[in-house]
Parts: structure tokens; sequence; C-alpha cells
């Protein structure tokens, strides 16, 4: 009898055991779930963020850009960190307009450095400086310019949500073209937290090119979509996913009507 129990009592610790470890794992993921909406968390992070933009043109074409954005933290003591993000785009632009050939190849890198507290509790914010780099492939694919600004982000995570807004301006410093560079952005994001990795999300990208003529200046996406944060292979490497279509309430002539953005998101918590 004394057996018995023993090995009942056992059963009943080791069931109460892996309860308690699954319990920890759903809390970690649901955890970095919210770190993944945080442009200067802690975490290094290589997302691959694919934007398919359709009814661009008199043809109404789709352009396929690909950004390629690693996140890298770097502590510079325990009351800070400095937050790198470099944004590499793959662009796949079909010839717009009559006599135009398509287009692949390498757009402009655009890296960006933060300065953030390390402390994330309540109001989270990070200042820095971006910059845009000649680097495209072709001609068509870059503005011929280097460029710079301020950039800030700023956002809560309370409960389940996490919300705040990036912001970036950028003017021409030099270059070989005519082109000049006068570029408002502004990211919004709004995330709705749930169980097992699941979140509502929305980030558009709004932007204000101040270069163009009356009427072609901004680019306003409206829209929402979901996201999940995955567990792959033997390791659980973690894999956040998300898919949001995006309507164009405000585009240049021959801009795109709605966006299509696909991302996945490598990470590696520290």
């Amino acid at each position: 009898m004394t057996k018995a129990l023993l090995r009942l009592l056992a059963v009943v610790v080791c069931a109460l055991s892996g309860e308690a470890a699954l319990g920890a794992a759903a809390v970690d993921t649901e955890k970095l779930a919210k770190e993944t909406q945080n442009p200067v968390a802690n975490l290094i992070s290589v997302p691959f963020q694919n934007n398919f933009d359709f009814g661009a043109g008199p043809d109404r074409d789709m352009i396929w850009t690909m950004n390629v954005q690693p996140v890298i933290p770097i502590p510079l003591n325990e009351q800070w960190n400095l937050i790198t993000r470099t944004i590499v785009p793959i662009i796949n632009q079909p010839g717009l307009f009559p006599g135009e050939s398509g287009s692949f190849g390498m757009g402009d890198i655009n890296p960006s450095v933060f300065l953030s507290p390390a402390a994330d509790k309540g109001f989270i914010w990070g200042v820095g400086a971006t910059t845009t780099l000649p680097t495209a492939s072709l001609s068509e694919l870059g503005t011929g310019q280097w460029s710079m600004g301020p950039t800030a982000v700023g956002l809560y995570m309370e409960g389940p949500w996490v919300v705040g807004a990036l912001a970036s301006q950028q003017w021409s410093i030099s270059g070989w073209t005519d082109t000049r560079v006068n570029q408002l952005l502004i990211q919004p994001f709004l995330n709705y937290n749930l169980p097992d990795g699941w979140y509502l999300t929305s980030s558009p990208i709004i932007t204000g090119n101040f270069s163009a003529s009356d009427g072609n200046q901004w680019t306003v996406p409206i829209g929402g979509g979901v996201g999940k944060l995955w567990r792959i292979g033997k390791v659980g490497l973690p894999l956040n996913t998300s898919l949001v279509p995006f309507y164009n309430v405000a585009t240049p002539d021959f801009g795109p009507d709605w966006q299509l953005r696909f991302q996945f998101q490598f990470l590696f918590p520290r």
C-alpha cells in the first residue's frame, strides 16, 4: 500500500510540474509577443517584412518590397540601451509607365539608432537619428541621395495592450540626382494580445513627401490584421508572424490603392 501511495504521489507531482512548466511557457510566450511589438525592446530580432502594393501606375500593377530589418540592442550600462535598427529593402518593381522596364534589386539602406532607458515599465521611449544611404542597385530603386534626420518612439504597455508610435523626418544632405528628400514618416501601432501568442494588430506607415507637388505628398493607409508567436523545432525557437491588409485613403497620383503586409520575424531572446 505504501509503495502504491508513493507511486501515486509521484504521478501527481509530475503532473503538477508539467502543468506549471506549460503555464510558465504560456506566460513567456505572451510576454515575448508583447516585446516584439516594442521597437526598442532589449531583444535581438530579424524581421522579414513583405509588402505587396496593389494598383500602382496606370495599369494597376503590383510592387513587392521585402524589408529585412535586423534589430540589435547594445546595453551601455544598467540604465541605458542603444538600439540599432537597419532596413534593407529588396524591391521588385514592374515598368509602371510606357517605355519603362521592370526593376529588381536592393533599394536604399536605412539604419537608425535609438537611445532608450533599460527599464521597461510604464511609458517606454527612445530618441536618436536615422539615415538613408544611396545603396540602390538600380537608379529606379533609390533616390541617389544621402539623407539624415531625427527619429523617436514612444509607447505604453499595459495589460494586453501595446500602444504607441514611431516617427522620423529626413532631409537630403548630398547626392548625384536632382531628387531632394524631405520626408516625414509616422507609424502608429495598436496591438491587443490574446492567449497562446495570438494578437490583433494595426501599424500603418504614414508618409509625407514634401518634395512632391500638392496633392501628391501624402500616403495614408488604414487597416488591421492578426499575428501569432510560434515555437518551432526542439529548442522552441520563437517565430513571430503577422498578416495585415491596408487601404490607402490618401495616395499620390498612380500610387497603389492598397497593400498586403506579411511578416515573419525570428527572435533571439537574451
